[in-house]
Parts: C-alpha cells; sequence; structure tokens
C-alpha cells in the first residue's frame, strides 16, 4: 500500500483558516439575536417622567426699574417786572392750588389801571354826548332844519367813540392783569421747592432758569415711570384689557420695603426701536409723601389669568420652527406639539395655544425621543418621589 506524502506547511495553514471560519460561523449563528429580536430591542418604551396641562389661576409678576416723576411740576417766575417785597413760603413747604407764595411791588400797576380807567371815563362822557347830539340832528332833520350829510357825519362821530369805548376797556382789562401779576400764587398743590430768588431783589419776566422764584412739584397723588421689554408686552396688555386698573407696586432699591400701592394709569402708543422696550406710567395717592420725585425704586406688575393652560416650563423645547412639546397619546407615544406661550413664573408657563387641559407632556427623559417613539411613564411629576425623579433624570 503506497505511502501518501506528507502535507506542505501550505495545506496545513488553510486547512487551519477553515476550521476558525467554521468555529466562528458556529459561534455567531448560537450568540447573535434574530431580525425580530433586534427589531424589537430598538422599539423599546423610552422611560419617562410626565405631568398633565392644567386649567388654574396664573399669576405672573413683571419686574422693571422706575423712576418717581411729579404729574406735574411748575417753575415759578415773575410774568411782570418789579421789586419782590414779599415772599410768603417756606422751603420744603406743602401747598394748596390758589395759595399765595409771593408778592411784587403793586404800585407802579395801580398808577397804570387807575390811568387807564380815567381814560375810559373821558371817552365815554364824550360818547354819550355824541348819542345825544346825534339824536336832535336826526329830530332836525325830520323838520328839514339840517342836512342828510350832518346826520351821517354824527353817526360817524357816534361810531368812533364805541370802538374807542372797546379800546380803553381793553387797556383796563390789561392794566388789571398785569396788576394781578404782582400777586404769585401756587398754580398747582405740592411741595415748594428752594428758594432762587430772596426779598428785595428786582424781578422780570423772561429771567434765566437760575433765577426763578421757587419750583413746586405735584407729590400727591405722583407717578412712576417705567419700561417693559417688548417680550414682555404680550402678557401687559392681556392682563390690562382684562383690568384697566392693573395694580403696580413700587418697592426700594434693595427690594426689601414696599413703598407704595397704585395702578397702570397710561401706555405710550409705540414701542423705542433703539431700546425695545415700551414706557408705562403708574400712578400713586402718595398720602404718605413715600415716594419722592426723581427716587429709583423697584416696580412690581401683577398680572394674574383665572382659566390660563399651564404646564411645568421643564417640558418646553426650543427649535427652528419654534417653542414645541411632546404630548404622549392614547397608544403611549409620543408626539411633537408646536405652541404660543405666554408668561412664565416660578418654574410654570401659560400656554394660550397647541395644549389641552389633562393632555400629559414629557417632562424628563427627552432626549431620546421622536415623533411617534414610544415611551413608558415612570411617574408624573405631580406624583413622582425622590426616586422616580432619580430613574427618570437617569434615562436622559
Amino acid at each position: 500500500m503506497p505511502i501518501a506524502p506528507p502535507s506542505s506547511p501550505k495545506s496545513r495553514l488553510f486547512i487551519a483558516a477553515a476550521v476558525c471560519a467554521a468555529l466562528a460561523a458556529m459561534l455567531a449563528w448560537r450568540f447573535w439575536p434574530s431580525a425580530p429580536a433586534a427589531a424589537a430591542a430598538e422599539q423599546a418604551a423610552v422611560p419617562v417622567r410626565a405631568a398633565a396641562a392644567k386649567r388654574e389661576s396664573f399669576a405672573v409678576t413683571l419686574k422693571a426699574l422706575g423712576t418717581v416723576t411729579p404729574l406735574s411740576y411748575v417753575t415759578l417766575r415773575s410774568r411782570v417786572e418789579g421789586e419782590l417785597v414779599e415772599v410768603a413760603f417756606q422751603e420744603g413747604q406743602q401747598v394748596r392750588a390758589g395759595q399765595l407764595l409771593a408778592r411784587i411791588d403793586p404800585s407802579t400797576y395801580q398808577v397804570q389801571l387807575a390811568k387807564a380807567e380815567g381814560q375810559q371815563q373821558e371817552n365815554l362822557a364824550t360818547l354819550d354826548n355824541a348819542r345825544r347830539e346825534l339824536a336832535r340832528y336826526r329830530e332836525l332833520k325830520a323838520g328839514h332844519y339840517v342836512s342828510a350829510q350832518d346826520v351821517s357825519n354824527r353817526e360817524a362821530q357816534v361810531r368812533q367813540l364805541e370802538g374807542r369805548r372797546r379800546s380803553d376797556q381793553a387797556a383796563v382789562d390789561e392794566a388789571r392783569v398785569r396788576l394781578g401779576h404782582t400777586r404769585i400764587v401756587a398754580p398747582v398743590s405740592g411741595r415748594v421747592g428752594l428758594r432762587g430768588i430772596d426779598r428785595g431783589n428786582l424781578v422780570g419776566a423772561g429771567n434765566a432758569a437760575g433765577e426763578a422764584i421757587a419750583s413746586i412739584a405735584q407729590t400727591s397723588p405722583i407717578s412712576v415711570m417705567f419700561t417693559v421689554a417688548e417680550n414682555e408686552l404680550p402678557a401687559l396688555l392681556e392682563a390690562v384689557r382684562r383690568q384697566p386698573d392693573l395694580p403696580v407696586e413700587a418697592w426700594d432699591r434693595e427690594e426689601r420695603t414696599r413703598l407704595a400701592s397704585g395702578r397702570v394709569a397710561s401706555i405710550d402708543n409705540r414701542i423705542d426701536s433703539a431700546t425695545g422696550t415700551l414706557r408705562i406710567r403708574a400712578v400713586f395717592d402718595n398720602a404718605d409723601a413715600a415716594l419722592f420725585p426723581q427716587q429709583f425704586v423697584n416696580v412690581r406688575l401683577n398680572t394674574q389669568r383665572s382659566d390660563a393652560v399651564v404646564i411645568p416650563d421643564a417640558a418646553v423645547q426650543f427649535g427652528a420652527k419654534g417653542n414645541y412639546v411632546f404630548v404622549i397619546g392614547a397608544d403611549s407615544k409620543v408626539a411633537i406639539r408646536p405652541l404660543k406661550l405666554g408668561a412664565a413664573q416660578d418654574g410654570r408657563i401659560a400656554v394660550h395655544e397647541g395644549l389641552k387641559p389633562d393632555e400629559r407632556v414629557v417632562l424628563e427623559g427627552l432626549d431620546r425621543l421622536r415623533e411617534g417613539s414610544a415611551v413608558e411613564v415612570i411617574a408624573d411629576a405631580a406624583a413622582g418621589g425622590p426616586a422616580a425623579a432619580a430613574r427618570a433624570a437617569g434615562s436622559r
């Protein structure tokens, strides 16, 4: 029997490679999951934490920095020339509208009034005489003793004197007004500032700003001017439409003490394009003088909506097409829902459009979700404890 020649080294390597390939194929067939099992693994429900949208009262506090501004601020200056003979106020005094504050020497203006009244009386006497002469000339004209031209001349004289009477009355009124201007009274109620001119000085119309007698700032009521950012304007306008007298609070610089409570009085008619803000005026009674003109205060606007749909703001996502949330359907699958949002406060946000009460939205586990993803709700936000929150957080 012939003996087979020994195999070559190349043959032995070929046989070893074939054996290894067969073993690898057997192991892959034994341990590799089937295609249906892999697909099921890919479709496994994502553990999430959810919260239900609720219809409830939603209060929002808008904050801004404001400046206390008097409703009226008047600078007192003389409207006539003369010597300041009396100063009838104390610096910082509260005065009433119509109260005497200063007096200018009236003697010159009393003389001017007397002169105008004397001229008026003289011309009135001349007018009365001209009227009587006109009546006699008309009687003589009826008897053909005078001509029609004579009567016409007397009528023209009477009309001329009647015009002079009106001019005399205007001169008397002007002299009386100028005499009245020697008494400087408060045009508004408020606090008087520092005195600018002392008694004995000469004053006159058109004095420079530094030579004003004094100034008056109305302090009760008083206003606060502040601005609201453009993105906060919808919430503010909605609150004002529901409640025209929207409550406003003024706090001190450190926001530790509430100084006064008031209401929104007026809103400017345009947004400042340079700053993107809208000016608003709030009015305060300020009976206790807690607010002082030009004082800086922190303003709080308290807006409230009784029927708002509210969700936790952690559920809101921001994409290229705007704000959206993942809504959990009845089949435990999520759908992307775009929203129109309102104001946010204390971790909650109001939804104007896009969501109904009791619909559940995903709070945690959002990173693994896509449109149509299956989810498993570990816990709702209202009932989830620390353990549930930790499990949901670990799935993100």
